[in-house]
C-alpha cells in the first residue's frame, strides 16, 4: 500500500470557531481503546475471511471500526514482516491525524506470530527490487536516481527524483512515479517528517544517488535531528 506523501489538510467545519475545545489526545486514546475492543471481537471473522482468501469480505467491517478512530484514516491488511499478517493504518502524512495514529499504536496488542501492527506505511526491505506497474508498463525502482539537498538546521531534505521512464508518462503518472519510490524507500512517517520539497527531474541530474543511499542519508539526518540536545 503506497500513497502520496503530501495531501491538503481537510477544511475546518463551518462551526469550528464556536466548537468547544476538545482534548484531542484524550479523545484519540478513548477511540483507540474502542477500536481494539471491536478488533478483538472481529478477529474470528477476519481470520475466517483471510483463511478463505476473501479479504474483501471483512474490508467494510475494518473500515467502519477504523472510521471511529478518525474518518480520514486508511488501512491495509498485508503480509507481515515477522508475523503472517500486518494491519497497517495510514494518516497519509496529515500531521493533524498524528495523535490518532499514535494513540492507536499505543493501545495496540503486542505483536505475535499471526499479527503485527503499523501506524504508518513501512518501507519495503529493498526498494531496488520493486517494479512499479503504471499504465500497463513496468518501471524498476532500481533505475531511480535522486539528488538530495540536506538542510541540517531544519532537519529536512529536498529531493529531485529521476527515472528514465518519465519521458513516456503523462503528468499524473510521472508524479506517481516520483513519490512511490520515496514511500517505498523511507516509509510514510520518515518521508513525511524529513522530506521537504519533492520535485521531478526530467533529465538525470549530476551527483545523483540511488534509493538505498537516500535511505541511509535520511535515516542519519533523522537520528541527528531527533537526538536530545545538551542543556
Amino acid at each position: 500500500m503506497f500513497r502520496f506523501l503530501r495531501r491538503r489538510n481537510a477544511e475546518a467545519p463551518d462551526n469550528a470557531e464556536t466548537a468547544e475545545p476538545v482534548d484531542v489526545h484524550a479523545e484519540a486514546a478513548d477511540r483507540a481503546t474502542r477500536f481494539w475492543q471491536r478488533w478483538d471481537h472481529l478477529l474470528p471473522e477476519i481470520a475466517s475471511a483471510l483463511g478463505d482468501s476473501v479479504p474483501q469480505r471483512i474490508e467494510s467491517l475494518v473500515a467502519e471500526a477504523l472510521a471511529e478512530v478518525h474518518p480520514n484514516l486508511t488501512f491495509a491488511i498485508e503480509h507481515g514482516e515477522k508475523a503472517v499478517y500486518a494491519l497497517v493504518i495510514s494518516a497519509q502524512a496529515d500531521p493533524g491525524l498524528r495523535p490518532y495514529t499514535d494513540a492507536w499504536r499505543a493501545a495496540a496488542p503486542a505483536a505475535d506470530t499471526l499479527w503485527e501492527y503499523h501506524d504508518s506505511v513501512p518501507p519495503v526491505p529493498d526498494p531496488t527490487e520493486v517494479t512499479v506497474n503504471l499504465r500497463g508498463e513496468k518501471y524498476p525502482l532500481a533505475d531511480v536516481r535522486v539528488v538530495a539537498q540536506v538542510y541540517e538546521a531544519e532537519g529536512l531534505v529536498d529531493v529531485a527524483v529521476y527515472h528514465p521512464g518519465f519521458s513516456g508518462l503523462e503528468e499524473n503518472a510521472r508524479r506517481a512515479l516520483t513519490f512511490l519510490p520515496l514511500d517505498a524507500t523511507l516509509g510514510e512517517r520518515l518521508a513525511a517528517d524529513r522530506l521537504g520539497r519533492v520535485e521531478t527531474a526530467e533529465l538525470e541530474p549530476e551527483g545523483a544517488i540511488g534509493l538505498l543511499e537516500l535511505r541511509e542519508l535520511v535515516r542519519e539526518l533523522d537520528r541527528t535531528a531527533s537526538a536530545p540536545t545538551e542543556s
